[in-house]
């Protein structure tokens, strides 16, 4: 089988192509014959060495969103039969409840093998169903992106029907954040330096746009716009440089869903009395579980819902995916078709 391996961590011209022995499937464990994969933010961090002592330094497979069908089954294990459709879960070892530390080490592409490749093995609980109109593309960008913005909005955020949230640019996380929560009844106010993005988020059912290099004080539009108080939920991807905004932006009471750190990883600029005197819940988000995906792939199959997909790149092409990524064009996901 072929294999995208990430031969030393130096970026995308770290990437060759290798050939690999199609492994086979131990008890309790299943064959999936990868189809497709999507390309995250943290993947790029990988590529370049970013998470130092914390990722495997030669020979890695990387990605973690990935999605195929059933090649073959190992002993004992009944979920599956060969020829189903599935994706992977970010998170192998996450059955349901609270995370652990346990869990939150059972993630693909980064110490262990993702799914940049032909064929892979996972336990059947690492596995999930894919949605019956769903497209194996469409399916590999469910993994990271749309579960962490489903429990952003729903599982953490709870958004309700009437409630009014904020979501930062147009990347997959962001664009998820804005389906669900529009399903869910929410208003949906999202931010992005190109009018041209805010344009295309509308017709998704975003509500209001706002061009935050037009506007740099936009926590003070978007309060605004959502009637004066503030907004319920904000999902904050920017990190160092949008989060004091995000505060701003927000009513008391409200929340703040924190999930990325785009523009910096430090918190000198948040403002500790906005969140003390006015109630604000800070609420850190870090995918979810299988059962979180299950719930999501149910929600998603009975709405009909779709991922934006912004290209799709060939297998021998996966260099060029990663850089389009990088270059920050993208609206919604940037998948490889395997």
């Amino acid at each position: 089988m072929r294999a995208m391996v990430l031969k030393t961590p130096t970026g995308p011209d770290g990437l060759g192509l290798v050939e690999r022995p199609t492994p086979d499937p131990g008890p309790g464990e299943v064959l999936v014959r990868l189809r497709a994969a999507s390309l995250n933010y943290r993947d790029l961090l990988i590529l370049k060495g970013g998470y130092r002592s914390r990722q495997k330094q030669a020979d890695l497979v990387p990605l973690s969103d990935g999605a195929g069908d059933v090649a073959a089954v190992g002993q004992g294990a009944t979920r599956f039969r060969v020829g189903d459709r599935v994706t992977a879960c970010f998170f192998q070892d996450w059955p349901a409840g609270d995370a652990s530390e346990r869990a939150m080490e059972s993630d693909t592409g980064r110490i262990v093998d993702g799914n940049l490749q032909e064929f892979r093995i996972f336990p059947e609980g690492g596995l999930v169903s894919t949605p019956s109109h769903l497209s194996d593309v469409e399916a590999a960008a469910l993994p990271c992106a749309a579960l962490t913005a489903w429990s952003a909005v729903v599982k953490h955020g709870r958004v309700k029907p009437g409630d009014c949230v904020l979501t930062q640019g147009t990347g997959g996380v962001s664009l998820f954040a804005l389906q669900f929560a529009h399903l869910a009844g929410a208003r949906v106010i999202v931010t992005s330096s190109s009018d041209d993005k805010l344009a295309r988020a509308r017709a998704l059912g975003a509500a209001d746009g706002i061009n935050y290099r037009a506007q740099p004080e936009w926590g003070a539009v978007c309060k605004r716009l959502a009637g004066g108080d503030g907004v319920d939920n904000v999902i904050e991807l920017g990190g160092t440089e949008t989060i004091k905004q995000s505060l701003i932006a927000v009513r008391p009471g409200g929340t703040l869903s924190l999930i990325g750190v785009l523009s910096g990883a430090t918190t000198g600029n948040v403002l500790l009395p906005y969140i003390i005197s006015r109630d604000v819940r800070l609420q850190g988000v870090t995918i979810g579980s299988h059962a979180d995906m299950t719930a999501m792939g149910r929600a998603i199959e009975a709405s009909g819902l779709h991922p934006v997909v912004d290209r799709v790149f060939p297998f021998a092409d996966a260099k060029a995916a990663f850089e389009h990524l990088a270059s920050g064009t993208h609206f919604g996901k940037v998948c490889i078709e395997i």
